[in-house]
């Protein structure tokens, strides 16, 4: 067993840094959508606040119920990047697609897409990270990755607030322009 001073000075593996920062550019791109969501689909999509509890309530069960099945069916083919890949990459295609909707039901569409992209990676992810470092350093490990994923959680409404001051009440370009970190990823 190794003391803390010396897990403490050892780098993260890259794997765990490259996910930590995938963790950070999709919670920018999401949390710059996520927050404006009830005001686009009440005023832009004439929605109505039931149909938020709808869309939100599918999309929380999707991603939970994926989230079983992915890490399994990982385990079993074991391939766990390219479920964290298609997770990723799924979330970032179909997050953008929110400024181009013009139906409450295409809301529900784009974003249970985006929950899929969620539980297809959190749980491969997880295991990569753990199987990325020695068992003294997952709590580290996984530390950084929630780490960077709140601070893109803050980062992103921020950035969506200084577009907003801009360009007051252009959702759409907003939504569209969450490409960018997306693809970052």
């Amino acid at each position: 067993m190794t003391n803390s001073t010396e897990t403490s000075a050892r780098p993260l593996p890259r794997n765990v840094r490259l996910l930590g920062w995938a963790s950070f550019l999709n919670d920018v791109a999401s949390e710059m959508i996520f927050p404006l969501l009830p005001k686009f689909l009440l005023t832009a999509l004439s929605g109505s606040m039931f149909f938020l509890g709808i869309i939100e309530g599918i999309a929380d069960s999707v991603a939970s119920l994926l989230k079983l099945w992915s890490g399994g069916w990982a385990d079993r083919v074991g391939v766990r990047k390219g479920f964290v890949v298609l997770g990723y990459g799924l979330a970032a295609l179909t997050r953008p697609l929110t400024g181009l909707v013009w139906a409450p039901w295409q809301l529900l569409v784009v974003r249970n897409a985006d929950r899929v992209g969620k539980g297809i990676r959190t749980s491969p992810r997880d295991a990569l990270i753990a199987e990325s470092v020695e068992p003294e350093d997952r709590g580290r490990a996984f530390g950084f990755n929630r780490a960077m994923d709140h601070l893109g959680a803050a980062v992103g409404p921020l950035l969506a607030a200084a577009f907003l001051w801009w360009r007051p009440d252009d959702l759409r370009t907003l939504f569209v322009l969450t490409l960018i970190p997306g693809l970052l990823v």
